[in-house]
């Protein structure tokens, strides 16, 4: 009797809360099973992570060696070294001809932590916040982790798969939102936003009281045109990137915000409680990466040619259906004529052809059992070897 008791008193205590009932991030699950099939001796195309298949550049890498042989590392400023912070105002000026206040800037542990930093600054428990699908499903995890209400909009092939600023104001006007969030180039799709059509967006948002997100961490990994940042467009906007994609920094974990400036000392609190600080050998490679920009030009015209093998190898096996791959290193593919159900068809695929990619159900759960996401993030001669076993495959 004691013992059953005290069985379900620890059943109790060891009851996990209600936020952290998220559903798993799919494209590690496929990775688990990629990893499964390596150990038996196969060969897996990887195509189901947003990972870089190149290293960090030289110069990060020599100055994180450079830092170690000193041997002390230490905490930095919660809002991050303030040589790095200087570097990447510096950086909007480079790339964007626009000046960024460096005391705007805020170093974070990738841009995980910024969305959670962010979050916590902008909203409440119970605030909806609108986030397009397809799209990044932790944008809809995180907010549901943090009693955030996701609500999901709809995009469409008419607007390239890109929110507009009448879509967003219909979803407000039944019940308003507190916020949105929206990536350009965007995740799993590849869309990429003009100017005006960024404009547009945040002028309808603010103008309703919206407070306004945009995830930049695919800016450098643009064909289509050059991507435009919301910090030249509005000084209210949080703005959220990383080293992680252009600069081939994932497990580094190194991001940054740009944040409207009374948000700065609420975001600087909570990471000082969060986190104290971000990784100091990270920072001080992140800073060194900004000089490495020829080496990650050279892997950014890589992707490029990917891109072309897939889109037009892919068609030769039936998948003929892309969304927009403007930008960032996706293509997301319409694989209705050969399933409706894009997890099963994954799985079948990586078992049967040795191609890991991930189902789009990750990305949408309205619409994304008809697609698959490629990732074109590794080397060519991985593309060409997908493409063919991909047409054997299907064909």
């Amino acid at each position: 009797m004691l013992e059953a008791t005290l069985r379900e008193r620890a059943k109790r205590l060891l009851t996990a809360s209600g936020r952290s009932d998220v559903p798993p991030f799919m494209v590690m699950d496929v990775m688990a099973a990629a990893a499964r099939i390596e150990a038996a001796g196969g060969h897996v195309i990887h195509m189901e992570v947003g990972q870089p298949w190149a290293p960090a550049p030289k110069t990060a890498i020599s100055a994180a060696h450079a830092a170690l042989d000193v041997g002390r590392i230490d905490y930095t400023s919660a809002l991050g070294v303030p040589s790095l912070r200087e570097r990447i105002a510096r950086h909007y000026r480079d790339a964007y001809g626009f000046g960024v206040d460096t005391d705007r800037i805020v170093v974070t542990t990738g841009s995980s932590g910024a969305f959670i930093l962010g979050f916590l600054a902008l909203f409440e428990p119970g605030d909806r916040v609108a986030v397009t699908v397809p799209g990044y499903p932790p944008y809809r995890h995180i907010l549901t982790a943090l009693g955030c209400e996701p609500v999901l909009i709809e995009t469409s092939s008419e607007n390239r798969h890109a929110l507009t600023g009448e879509a967003l104001l219909a979803v407000h006007r039944k019940t308003p939102l507190k916020g949105v969030l929206v990536g350009s180039p965007a995740n799993p799709t590849g869309t990429m936003m003009s100017k005006e059509a960024l404009t547009s967006l945040i002028a309808a948002a603010e103008g309703a009281g919206i407070r306004f997100i945009s995830d930049e961490i695919y800016h450098g990994l643009d064909y289509a045109f050059p991507a435009v940042t919301a910090a030249e467009l509005s000084a209210n906007a949080l703005i959220i990137n990383s080293f992680s994609k252009y600069f081939c920094m994932t497990g580094w974990r190194v991001g940054w915000m740009v944040v409207p400036e009374p948000l700065v000392r609420p975001i600087e609190r909570l990471q000082q409680n969060l986190a104290i600080s971000v990784p100091t050998l990270s920072q001080i490679a992140a800073e060194a990466a900004f000089e490495g920009r020829s080496e990650m030009e050279a892997v950014k015209h890589g992707y490029q040619e990917n891109r072309r093998i897939l889109i037009e190898g892919l068609p030769r096996s039936g998948l003929t259906k892309f969304l927009p791959a403007d930008g960032a290193f996706y293509l997301y593919a319409d694989v209705s004529a050969f399933t409706s159900d894009s997890f099963e068809f994954a799985k079948k695929m990586l078992d049967e052809a040795h191609v890991a990619a991930t189902p789009g159900i990750d990305f949408d759960p309205i619409h994304g059992h008809q697609f698959i996401r490629f990732s074109y993030a590794r080397s060519a001669d991985d593309m060409r070897e997908a493409v063919a076993r991909l047409a054997r495959w299907l064909g």
